[in-house]
């Protein structure tokens, strides 16, 4: 147990930036979306992991380019296709709103991101982990969807009526894609993890050969966020907003958000590895769990339970099932 402390505290710590960094996004208005995006997408996925791999792994470009091409390849697909689910995320909000939309993706992203590299670990069944994982990320799924309940009440007591539901299936349907997608980030750092062995290969400290391992992952993130941004921007011919009175203020907290929302994963990263093989099965929901604690920390703080005192004590059982799916997972990790 005395050498699971440290990876688990530095997963916490990743749960503090996964639960912040979305504070940026309030500061948008006067740029446009888009070309906010492009350039939280350009910091977060590209110039923070490449610049912080560079600074930690000896030779970056070796163990990149000594890993065989179809590890390359599959890895950056999975942070591709994490993109397209982050799109999907942000259309099924229209249809249901960003509580049960939350609830639904992050209870997917957790569960599914964690088991998927499970089950891809050799001799998987019969790893004496397995039970723990399993009752763990269950927990899990329980205190995420009790904490989503509790904010569609919120909204429902803090608003004169709960909504159309016009589009609520299609919305369904959508947000629980966007969970499955969503959770890739993740299976693409655990297939990445030869670059990453590569790297410690090369001369690499153990905790900081994840590094390598995110900047393959990301290259293909990047490539679908920042298409996206750039589709929209010439779509839309938004590219003028840059020249708009009060710029300067978005594209800093743009800036800001991708240093705090690459610092999660890289943080998360650095304690996975020290975990070993069950590192993205365990860290992973552990990472999202605590995130959803700290952003709804945030979301207290600036009064959003205000006048929902009922939903937020249903709010701290969730909380509670969550650190006891925390409690577990951490465990479970001690069992090999």
């Amino acid at each position: 147990m005395d050498n699971i402390f440290f990876p688990i505290m530095l997963v916490i710590v990743a749960s503090l930036f996964q639960g912040t960094f979305g504070l940026g996004m309030k500061y948008v208005k006067p740029l446009a979306w888009e070309v906010w995006w492009l350039i939280y997408s350009l910091v977060a996925m590209v110039a923070v992991p490449l610049l912080w791999a560079l600074v930690v792994v000896p030779d970056l470009s070796g163990a990149i380019f000594s890993t065989r091409s179809d590890v390359l390849f599959r890895a950056a697909l999975f942070g591709f296709l994490w993109g397209v689910g982050g799109i999907l995320f942000g259309l099924s909000v229209e249809s249901l709103g960003v509580s049960i939309t939350y609830g639904i993706v992050m209870g997917l992203a957790a569960s599914v991101g964690s088991l998927v590299p499970l089950a891809q670990l050799d001799n998987a069944a019969s790893n004496p982990a397995l039970p723990y994982v399993v009752a763990g990320v269950g927990v899990m799924l329980c205190g995420v969807a009790v904490a989503a309940w509790a904010g569609v009440q919120r909204d429902r007591q803090q608003s004169s009526g709960s909504g159309s539901s016009a589009g609520f299936q299609k919305g369904l349907v959508i947000a629980v894609a966007s969970g499955v997608l969503s959770a890739l980030l993740n299976v693409g750092f655990a297939n990445a993890a030869p670059v990453a062995q590569r790297a410690v290969e090369l001369g690499a400290a153990r905790r900081n050969s994840s590094l390598a391992a995110w900047v393959v992952v990301l290259a293909g993130a990047f490539v679908m966020n920042a298409g996206y941004a750039l589709f929209l921007l010439v779509r839309n011919g938004s590219a003028g907003s840059v020249r708009s009175a009060g710029v300067r203020k978005p594209m800093l907290w743009a800036a800001v958000t991708g240093v705090l929302w690459f610092a999660a994963l890289g943080v998360y990263g650095q304690g996975a590895a020290l975990m070993g093989s069950l590192g993205p099965v365990v860290g992973w929901p552990i990472l999202l769990g605590l995130a959803l604690v700290v952003s709804n920390i945030w979301g207290w703080r600036a009064g959003e339970w205000k006048q929902a005192a009922g939903p937020f004590r249903l709010m701290g059982f969730g909380v509670a099932l969550l650190i006891v799916a925390c409690v577990i997972l951490g465990y479970s990790n001690s069992m090999i």
